[in-house]
């Protein structure tokens, strides 16, 4: 049997054809494949979601409970060096520059007790007073995640202990 070239051309066009419909077929996901993918990804986000949001609730009160330490022993320092806590209208400003109310600035800490104030975690600074709601002393807080005076829980202040 001998093919004539029209025949010929005929069997690969056709062939050719057959090959490219293979490979439409093949690749690819179908709309179903896709979905189950979605849905399980939604899933997996879901419970990470769930778990990892408290602790982070937790990580910013006890970052809060950290910073306030840390000013608390500025403030000591600042105490023994100064013989008196900075005055509330001074604020925590004293610890990084003498404030003009201080008598002599012979006695200030060269480069101030701290280097720079840190805000709370929520971005808003804390919060300082001296005298303290309980007599002689100061009291240095932050007002929480709602920023408002009070709360319970994450929005409850958070006071130096």
């Amino acid at each position: 049997m001998f093919t004539t070239p029209s025949n010929f051309k005929t069997a690969v066009t056709e062939r050719s054809e057959r090959n490219d419909r293979e490979k439409r077929d093949t690749n690819g996901f179908t709309l179903v494949e896709l979905m189950v993918v979605i849905f399980i990804l939604g899933l997996l986000t879901t419970v990470v979601v769930i778990n990892v949001l408290p602790s982070q609730d937790r990580a910013m009160v006890e970052k809060a409970r950290a910073d306030i330490a840390t000013l608390g022993q500025a403030l000591e320092m600042y105490r023994l060096d100064n013989l008196a806590y900075p005055a509330t209208a001074d604020g925590l400003v004293a610890l990084t520059s003498p404030p003009a109310s201080l008598p002599s600035s012979a006695r200030y800490r060269q480069g101030g007790y701290i280097k720079k104030l840190p805000e709370d975690p929520w971005g808003r600074p804390y919060q300082y007073d001296n005298p303290g709601r309980n007599g002689p002393g100061f009291d240095l807080y932050s007002l929480g995640a709602d920023g408002a005076p009070g709360g319970e829980e994450e929005d409850a202040d958070i006071y130096a202990e």
